[in-house]
């Protein structure tokens, strides 16, 4: 048996309508087709912001490279389940406010950060994105956590505890240099009071003269070369900045010009030609520093996140630099040493 099938005839305006609406439809979808692609690839990838100052012509430090280290050893892969947005500021850390502010507009899941001005900076910029400093000195003192057990907010981090170091500096370097009477300090007074007055009363204890002299920019280390040699000074010693870190190759050219043994906070200075550092390792802290990311990434808040003290620090001695002052490093200061720059 056949069934006839009856034929609607639709009309041609309606036809005209329904083609119109598919057109329509097929474009937006065209349309939205890359969004839905680049959302399927970031929306569930973390994304990580990074801030640092570096010299100029650094923006390959070793403290990025031992962070992004520190994510591939606990399993994160860049670009496939995590995105790190670098950013730098050279030497000129009037920017820091500036570049900070862009880098939350990103709104990262989580920001790291090297030094207390960078992490002051971004403190200023927001107030609830988790900020991990990889690297920051006396942060309680600093008012930049609560304590350091709990430090509420959303900051926590690694601190350097170099306002501890500050005699050892200057024993080592009276040890280094035993007729030492003058030393020069390189300092940013609005940041580092605790640092002086630690300074002064080792200086005091060891028989030296210290004199501070204030950095705040190329021009200021400049000049506080030139008044250092006024001064006949025999050794110098740098207080750790952000501003001093900026700029540490000119310090440490310089220091190299007019014949002066120096102390550094990092061995960063050291490998530039600095004579020696005494401290925490930074660059191993800026690879733990992917441990508190990665808690955070999972759920934990910085405020519950203990900052970590250094259990251990290194002295660094370069001693081709030493070479080049004609200095002979005494053997129980050689013997201490946990690397030597031959």
């Amino acid at each position: 048996m056949r069934v006839k099938l009856k034929r609607t005839r639709v009309p041609a305006t309606e036809m005209i309508d329904r083609r119109r609406v598919l057109a329509v439809t097929l474009a937006f979808a065209l349309l939205a087709a890359p969004f839905a692609t680049e959302a399927q690839q970031t929306g569930s990838v973390p994304r990580v912001g990074y801030l640092a100052v570096s010299p100029p012509g650094s923006q390959a430090e070793p403290g990025l490279d031992a962070f992004r280290q520190g994510l591939r050893e606990l399993g994160y892969v860049e670009g496939q389940n995590i995105i790190i947005e670098v950013r730098w500021v050279d030497e000129k850390v009037e920017r820091l406010p500036d570049v900070a502010a862009e880098l939350v507009r990103r709104r990262p899941s989580v920001i790291v950060s090297q030094g207390n001005a960078v992490v002051a900076a971004l403190k200023q910029a927001t107030q609830t994105i988790p900020i991990v400093a990889a690297v920051f000195g006396n942060p309680l003192g600093s008012g930049l956590v609560a304590s350091l057990a709990r430090p509420g907010g959303n900051i926590t981090g690694l601190s350097t505890a170099t306002e501890e170091m500050n005699a050892k500096w200057l024993q080592l370097l009276k040890e280094t240099v035993p007729s030492l009477s003058r030393v020069a300090v390189l300092w940013v007074p609005g940041r580092h009071r605790a640092h002086r007055q630690r300074i002064e009363g080792a200086a005091q204890t060891l028989g030296v003269t210290a004199q501070f002299l204030e950095v705040g920019g190329r021009d200021e280390v400049t000049r506080a070369f030139a008044a250092l040699t006024r001064g006949r000074n025999g050794a110098l010693i740098v207080v750790p900045d952000n501003v001093t870190v900026a700029h540490r190759r000119l310090i440490v050219d310089l220091a190299a010009k007019n014949r002066l043994p120096g102390m550094y906070p990092f061995p960063a200075f050291v490998v530039d030609g600095g004579l020696m550092s005494y401290g925490a390792n930074t660059t191993d802290m800026v690879r733990r520093s992917a441990t508190y990311v990665d808690k955070i990434l999972k759920g934990a808040k910085p405020a519950d996140l203990p900052v970590e003290q250094p259990t251990k620090f290194w002295l660094v001695i370069n001693l081709k630099t030493a070479k080049a002052l004609g200095l002979t490093i005494p053997p129980s200061v050689l013997q201490r040493a946990d690397e030597v720059i031959q």
